[in-house]
């Protein structure tokens, strides 16, 4: 190549068809990222009728276990996530509005243990987050698919625009590094 020959890219046929099959790649990871939060309508403790997503805040946190391993682990969230994101603990807890629901689903056959499983948490229950558990009885085989819900032993985790669409995702049992990377979302 001569020295005033200058390679550009941008005139390279070869660099723009990559460039375009990227964009085109980044369109459908964008798409696919905006998927929509299924609806799902349950109840409180008290008695309350909820349909999430709600369109009450710029932002919803959902945690939704399924299976009864995941259960236990969806509950170890509730302490922190309350103090965080409900009561407001926390340096830039403040800086956001938040809607904070925690789902036990029941599904298939698990559906018969949805009334015992409510009485007991009603009972029991610490009255500072009753209003925030929602307990569903849905079909699981759309949420799986359409949530990505593989894993029977593990809570998700999702946060959600004021649009519904999924933004931020986790599973897993509770850590600070997951709660901190929910808060990051909450807070752009």
């Amino acid at each position: 190549m001569a020295s005033d020959d200058r390679y550009e890219p941008c005139n390279d046929p070869g660099v723009n068809r990559s460039f375009h099959l990227l964009c085109m790649f980044a369109l459908v990871i964008t798409v696919r990222a905006q998927t929509t939060f299924p609806t799902l309508t349950g109840e409180t403790a008290t008695g309350a009728t909820i349909t999430l997503p709600t369109s009450g805040k710029p932002w919803t946190v959902i945690g939704l276990a399924y299976g009864q391993k995941a259960g236990p682990l969806l509950e170890e969230w509730y302490e922190p996530a309350y103090l965080r994101f409900i009561a407001k603990h926390g340096l830039m807890a403040g800086s956001y509005e938040a809607d904070v629901y925690f789902v036990p689903l029941y599904t298939g056959a698990n559906k018969v243990a949805y009334e015992p499983s409510l009485d007991r948490f009603r009972k029991s229950a610490d009255p500072e987050i009753v209003d925030h558990v929602l307990f569903v009885k849905a079909d699981l085989d759309p949420l799986k698919e359409r949530l990505g819900l593989q894993d029977k032993d593990v809570p998700y985790f999702f946060v959600l625009d004021k649009d519904g669409h999924i933004v931020h995702r986790e599973q897993g049992a509770f850590t600070d590094a997951k709660l901190e990377s929910i808060e990051e979302v909450l807070l752009d």
